[in-house]
C-alpha cells in the first residue's frame, strides 16, 4: 500500500483513554446503530434468535413498499377482505376491524398494520399482492436473504407465534434501516402517524380510533418509527428510530415484561444514544482530503475527495487525541472512472476501534501517453 500525503488531525490538549459510554438497560435483548456512520453503540445478545411478534411486520411493510416503488402495486389499488380471511383474524390478537367482503385501499391497509398493528390487515395484504400469505412470505423471506439478514425467517405475515418463525435484534435493526434507507417517502408517510380511525363499534357504529403503539413518539425528539410488538412468549419488544440534527439512530429492545416497562426502556435507550455519543464531521462531500498514487496516470498524484458528508461518532465530552490519514488503495492504475473509490480515510483515536470511510477521485482519471510515462518515471528518482 503506498502512503501519500497523510492529514493528521491532533485535536484537545489532553488526550483520554476514551471507552465506549457505559450503559445499563432493564432490556434483556437490546440493539442501538448510528446511521449517519454506521457505529453500532449498543450490542446486548444481539444475535439470539427470538420470536419477533409484530415486529416482524416491518418485513411485510417493506415487501409492499418494494412492490409500490417499483410500480407493481400502488397506493389506490382495492383488495378484498375475504370471508374465510375475515373469520380467522377478526378477533385474533390486534385488529383494524376490517369488514367482510369490503374493499380497502393498499394505502389504508398500511396504515392498518403501521399504526395499528391490524393482524387482519397484513392477511388482507399479502393475499391481495401476493395472491396467498404463503407466496407474500416467500417474498419477505427473499427479501431478509438480499438484504443480509443472517439469523430470520418468516413464517408468516404479522408476527403470529410459530416455531419456525424467528428474528434477531440485529436483523431487526437492519429492516428498520433499510426501509428508512430504501423508502423515505413511504417511511415518512406511514410511520410517524399518531393514530388512526377504520372500523365502527357495534350497536352505536360509532368510528374506530387507535393510538400508535410507539413509545417514543411525543417523548423524545424527533422520533418517528417503527414497529412495537407483543407476545406471550416474546414478551414486549420495540424497534425504534429518531433523527436530531441530521443524526439518525435506530433502537431494538426486546424481551421486556410489560407495557411499561418497555415505555421505560425505549425512551431511556434513546436519550441515551444521542446524549451520550455524539458526531464529529471529518469532510464535506467533494473536500480533498488527501492525494493519492495511481500509477499510469498523467499526473500521478491526484485528489482524494470524500464521496458523501463523513462524519466519525465519539463517545461526548472526553477529551480526544484523534489521528486521521489518507491511505491509497493498492494497485490502482489509470484509467478510473469519476467517483471510483481511490483510497481510505482512516481514523485512530485512543480507546476506540479504528473508523475507516471511504474516498474517492472527482474526476476520472485517463491513461498517460507513453511520453508522460516515460517522464513520470523519469521524475521518480527525484522524488
Amino acid at each position: 500500500m503506498r502512503l501519500i500525503a497523510p492529514i493528521a488531525l491532533f485535536l484537545a490538549a489532553t488526550p483520554a483513554l476514551a471507552q465506549a459510554p457505559a450503559y445499563t438497560t432493564a432490556a434483556p435483548i437490546a440493539f442501538m446503530k448510528d446511521l449517519q456512520t454506521g457505529r453500532i453503540l449498543l450490542a446486548k445478545d444481539a444475535d439470539k434468535r427470538i420470536p419477533p411478534a409484530s415486529m416482524g411486520k416491518m418485513m411485510s411493510v417493506y415487501v409492499a413498499f418494494k412492490l409500490i416503488k417499483a410500480g407493481e402495486a400502488n397506493l389506490d389499488q382495492p383488495i378484498l377482505v375475504r370471508e374465510e380471511t375475515w373469520k380467522k383474524w377478526n378477533n385474533q390478537g390486534s385488529t383494524m376491524f376490517l369488514d367482510v367482503n369490503s374493499q380497502v385501499s393498499v394505502e389504508n391497509l398500511l396504515h392498518g398494520i403501521v399504526t395499528l398493528s391490524g393482524n387482519d390487515a397484513c392477511v388482507v395484504l399479502a393475499e391481495g399482492l401476493g395472491g396467498t400469505e404463503a407466496n407474500y412470505v416467500a417474498l419477505m423471506n427473499r427479501e431478509a436473504k438480499r438484504l443480509g439478514l443472517k439469523n430470520s425467517n418468516f413464517a408468516n405475515t404479522n408476527g403470529w407465534p410459530d416455531p419456525n418463525e424467528y428474528v434477531t435484534a440485529r436483523d431487526l435493526a437492519m429492516i428498520a434501516e433499510a426501509t428508512i434507507r430504501d423508502f423515505p417517502d413511504l417511511y415518512a408517510r406511514f410511520y410517524q402517524k399518531e393514530g388512526f380511525t377504520w372500523g365502527k363499534t357495534m350497536g352505536a357504529g360509532q368510528a374506530i380510533t387507535q393510538g400508535n403503539r410507539n413509545p417514543l413518539l411525543g417523548k423524545v425528539a424527533g422520533a418517528d418509527g417503527l414497529k412495537t410488538g407483543h407476545t406471550e412468549e416474546a414478551g414486549y419488544g420495540f424497534t425504534g428510530s429518531a433523527v436530531q440534527n441530521g443524526r439518525r439512530l435506530v433502537m431494538v429492545v426486546a424481551g421486556l415484561p410489560s407495557f411499561g416497562a418497555r415505555v421505560a426502556a425505549s425512551v431511556d435507550f434513546m436519550n441515551w444514544g444521542f446524549a451520550a455519543w455524539q458526531n464529529i464531521p471529518l469532510g464535506r462531500q467533494g473536500q480533498v482530503l488527501g492525494k493519492v498514487a495511481i500509477d499510469g496516470a498523467a499526473d500521478p498524484q491526484i485528489d482524494a475527495v470524500a464521496g458523501k458528508d463523513l462524519f466519525v461518532t465519539l463517545p461526548r465530552g472526553f477529551g480526544m487525541e484523534r489521528k486521521t490519514v489518507v491511505e491509497g488503495l493498492p494497485g490502482l492504475k489509470a484509467p478510473l472512472k469519476a467517483g471510483s473509490q481511490v483510497g481510505w480515510l482512516t481514523v485512530t483515536m485512543p480507546g476506540q476501534a479504528p473508523a475507516r470511510a471511504p474516498l474517492v477521485t472527482p474526476v476520472a482519471i485517463e491513461e498517460a501517453g507513453m511520453f508522460r510515462r516515460a517522464w513520470n518515471w523519469l521524475m521518480s528518482f527525484f522524488a
